[in-house]
């Protein structure tokens, strides 16, 4: 499928084409309750949304930030890829064998890039336009806190997709022309853990129900019920959908749950002090000294088990493969760009027993031959050999291939595609590690962290305030 502005460019615009007809479907039995579009700006104004603005330019600056630090402290982190496979095996292999269908990888392909961005806008939105501000700041603030939940564990914890991992698993929604230039550019294929297409969600179904709760009204009940079950429908697709086009191992959903829960925790005690905050001032958000004190500690021995496990730890094993392919798969990683003027030290190691080819090329000669999960290899080859940037070898059995990667231009994305070669069967694995002239940002991916800690220590200190309370609410006979 061909589009001049894109996958990212196309759902957008479809996002924002069916914000006001969605709206209006779901608030059919209340129309009363619906905000103008002329309306907008004033109740942007009157009730403070500026914030949630501010928020969600803050998010893309800082995902880009966080996103810049994946690949240069992967040569220290490693990756754990190989544990993950070993306790799960190959099950999302015969999820996609079993339903393998080309419409079904269209539509699911379609849905998994949509949804995550139309919950991420459609969210605070949705409830900005039938005036619920309690309800908007707590789907915007979801959005930021279960990302600062993640960002240790998709910069300590690599963890590939499972397309680059198992044999015979077809990346389907990677592999495909319309599709590889805005992945290559935006998504991290070791982000693995946690699957945040499902926690996110799952964050703000919870964030429903304890808001439900505290107001005294069923579920069932809610004016924003039919939503909720939109969101919820949207979950048991992403069940299904990130195993078969072959990015999230089933272990991926646990992360994100608990990430979904501990998110939910936090924004639903937090929303309302950040709503006050205006008349009570910026001290107000300052935690209580046994809040504050328990999530410094917490975040503290976090931190200090980051570098003395993670940092240079099992991870780094230069004989366990990053990328694992089958006869007649090829498999994709991109070479990111970060200086104009140094190039990227690549090493590719092939730490199994067959022979793997390995090319290294500019982006725009590889998009046209992928559709549906495959690379036509042949045709790459040949439509690459003679340009000045294509580099390539075969790599036998514990040969290892050491070479520089040039990117002049912002646009100059280079692609590092391999191949099992030569024999019908067996098993190619690799171990690809690149250096980049900024690998040094060690210390600011660990302070990048602490937000995910200190969080993670409000809300557990919270909980244990809880059940303190519960046991002094007790009679003394039943606490003795």
């Amino acid at each position: 499928m061909w589009w001049p502005i894109g996958p990212y460019g196309t759902m957008m615009a479809v996002i924002l084409l069916s914000t006001i007809p969605l709206r209006n479907f779901l608030t059919r039995d209340e129309p009363e309750k619906r905000l103008a579009l002329s309306e907008l700006p004033d109740e942007i104004r009157t009730k403070g949304y500026r914030w949630i603005i501010a928020l969600y330019v803050v998010m893309y600056l800082y995902k880009f930030f966080i996103d810049h630090h994946n690949e240069p402290i992967k040569a220290r982190v490693g990756g754990y890829t190989h544990w993950i496979h070993g306790f799960e095996g190959d099950f999302t292999l015969w999820a996609q064998e079993a339903f393998r269908n080309d419409l079904l990888t269209d539509i699911l392909s379609f849905h998994y890039l949509f949804v995550y961005l139309f919950i991420i806008w459609f969210s605070p939105m949705y409830f900005i336009l039938v005036r619920d501000h309690v309800m908007a700041d707590k789907a915007a603030l979801n959005y930021l806190v279960i990302y600062l939940l993640a960002v240790p564990l998709y910069l300590f914890f690599n963890v590939e997709v499972t397309s680059s991992y198992i044999p015979g698993m077809d990346a389907l929604f990677y592999h495909d022309s319309w599709y590889l230039r805005f992945i290559t550019d935006n998504d991290p294929t070791d982000n693995g853990i946690p699957s945040l297409h499902f926690g996110l969600p799952i964050g703000l179904l919870i964030i429903h129900r304890l808001h439900c709760r505290e107001q005294g009204i069923d579920i069932r009940e809610w004016r924003h019920r039919e939503f909720d079950l939109f969101v919820l429908a949207n979950c048991v697709i992403y069940i299904f959908s990130i195993q078969y086009l072959g990015i999230h191992w089933i272990l991926d959903i646990i992360p994100g749950v608990i990430l979904a829960v501990v998110c939910a925790l936090f924004v639903h005690k937090w929303q309302p002090r950040i709503r006050a905050r205006p008349e009570n001032g910026w001290k107000s958000l300052i935690p209580e000294k046994r809040s504050l004190t328990t999530a410094v500690v917490f975040a503290l021995l976090c931190t200090s088990a980051l570098v003395m496990v993670a940092v240079d730890g099992s991870g780094t094993d230069e004989d366990i493969p990053t990328m694992r392919m089958g006869p007649g798969d090829v498999n994709i990683d991109t070479v990111e760009i970060h200086s104009l003027w140094d190039p990227v030290g690549v090493e590719v190691r092939n730490v199994g027993e067959a022979p793997v080819h390995v090319i290294i090329l500019e982006r725009s000669l590889v998009v046209p031959h992928t559709d549906n999960g495959e690379v036509d290899w042949d045709s790459v080859v040949a439509g690459s050999a003679l340009n000045p940037g294509f580099q390539g070898v075969v790599l036998g059995a514990g040969e290892s291939w050491e070479t520089e990667v040039m990117t002049p231009s912002i646009f100059d994305t280079k692609l590092i595609l391999c191949r099992v070669a030569g024999i019908e069967d067996g098993v190619g694995e690799l171990r690809i590690t690149m250096h980049y002239v900024d690998d040094e940002l060690l210390w600011s991916a660990l302070l990048s962290s602490l937000p995910a800690f200190l969080i993670t220590g409000l809300v557990i200190n919270d909980r244990l305030r809880r059940s303190e309370e519960v046991v002094g609410e007790q009679p003394a006979d039943v606490q003795a």
